[in-house]
């Protein structure tokens, strides 16, 4: 398996550009073995909301995010050619290896397993850290609408710089979000998974993270 790569919920807000990337993931099935993992985007903001609303337990809570990943990857299913929706470790490795695009929807394993802290510090992008893992894959992209982790939030600081490197150090010693959840230096930090940070806009860099070639984007390094 070459890689893990999670489709952030966030480029659902611009069609157009999620079409494109799903048309350039089928396309690079063909010549990677590759697993996509579903962001939440606005399914997740819903269970949120839900969770505002009612003050739900944590395991609730976290229990409705990862639904919401499911509901994601149907839509994903919708958009990315010669897909396969899945939820086995087993059938995402053969569809994988049969040039297909397997979207894994995580809530049957991530309910069998409880592996991971039920709050809102987990998110995707430590799901698909967690299931690359699993699938003893090396490299997780992690796909979003920015380019990479900055030194502030780039949507409302104009200075903000990309950083090319993190470490998973750096990351944990961090106190807000960044463009990765808080958990995920945790998850990086016990396995031997390379994670990138990419921008979803630009399908190009996705194909260079798999072919091994420096793009623009953020290397999260142990």
């Amino acid at each position: 398996m070459d890689a893990v790569i999670k489709v952030g919920g966030s480029l659902a807000e611009a069609p157009e550009v999620l079409k494109a990337l799903c048309v350039e993931l089928s396309r690079l099935a063909k010549e990677h073995s590759v697993v996509v993992v579903p962001g939440g985007g606005k399914f997740a903001d819903a269970a949120r909301e839900y969770d505002k609303k009612f003050n739900l337990p944590p395991v609730v809570a976290h229990r409705l995010a990862i639904v919401a990943m499911d509901q994601y990857g149907i839509v994903l299913s919708q958009l990315i050619s010669d897909s396969c929706m899945c939820n086995k470790r087993e059938d995402a490795q053969r569809f994988s290896k049969a040039g297909k695009v397997p979207i894994f929807l995580p809530s049957r394993l991530m309910f069998q397993d409880g592996a991971l802290e039920t709050s809102w510090d987990v998110t995707s992008d430590s799901i698909a850290a967690y299931i690359a893992e699993k699938l003893s894959t090396k490299k997780v992209i992690l796909v979003t609408d920015v380019d990479g982790v900055f030194t502030k939030d780039p949507k409302t600081h104009a200075d903000a710089k990309l950083m090319p490197e993190i470490s998973v150090a750096d990351l944990l010693r961090r106190e807000k979000r960044t463009s990765v959840d808080k958990y995920l230096p945790k998850i990086l930090s016990k396995s031997h998974v390379a994670c990138y940070v990419v921008n979803g806009k630009y399908p190009e860099r996705i194909k260079d993270l798999l072919s091994g070639e420096q793009t623009i984007c953020t290397a999260v390094k142990l």
